[in-house]
């Protein structure tokens, strides 16, 4: 599913939601969604079909597709979902996880102090989703990462629209953090590493 042409028109657009390309309140069309993801009619309708479950995009009977507005209470309801479920996600990863996703921890890592250095901020937002996607694909309880996908999403569009660049290399610090104590598999420290990232990030 990770490398179907579905899903990589899905990560097409939900960047360009996150990133505000697609502006929250937007009309879109789908020729228009076509047009931005790069790929076929089919995956695209997919994404669209993901997208709208996770409340990011709005089908409207007559009036056509609408990006989900951002609404006030929209940071405090999505973090306490993240707050509750993020650090037990991670430390059922520093103990379940394979050594592949370790490694494509590491890298996800590196990438994120990439973008650190060079201020690279939408390619911040891309390592961060790769980072959730590997979590979820490594965490074994699925009703916890059914869950968290929809929320992480809606909070990184949220993050990307007040996000400084002293913010960023605090958050990529943390994340870093989580991603040495999953590697090494200690599940207590990347539980209490994961509490401390939301928490920075609740404060946002």
């Amino acid at each position: 599913m990770q490398n179907s042409q579905s899903h990589l028109a899905y990560l097409a657009l939900e960047q360009r939601i996150v990133t505000l390309v697609l502006k929250p309140g937007a009309l879109v069309t789908e020729k228009q969604l076509i047009e931005l993801a790069g790929h076929g009619r089919t995956p695209v309708r997919e994404a669209i079909q993901k997208l709208a479950w996770q409340g990011l995009i709005h089908v409207k009977p007559r009036v056509g597709l609408q990006i989900a507005e951002i609404r006030p209470q929209d940071h405090e309801h999505v973090m306490q979902v993240r707050r509750e479920l993020e650090p037990i996600a991670a430390s059922l990863v520093a103990s379940q996880a394979t050594e592949e996703q370790r490694e494509q921890l590491l890298e996800c890592a590196r990438l994120m102090t990439d973008c650190a250095e060079t201020h690279d901020l939408p390619g911040f937002f891309a390592a961060d989703k790769a980072f959730d996607e590997i979590l979820e694909d490594a965490c074994p309880n699925g009703f916890i990462t059914a869950a968290l996908g929809p929320v992480q999403t809606h909070s990184r569009r949220l993050w990307y629209s007040t996000a400084t660049p002293n913010a960023i290399d605090r958050s990529i610090a943390l994340h870093v953090s989580v991603i040495r104590a999953i590697h090494k598999g200690d599940s207590e420290d990347a539980r209490k590493a994961m509490a401390t990232l939301i928490d920075y990030l609740s404060a946002r």
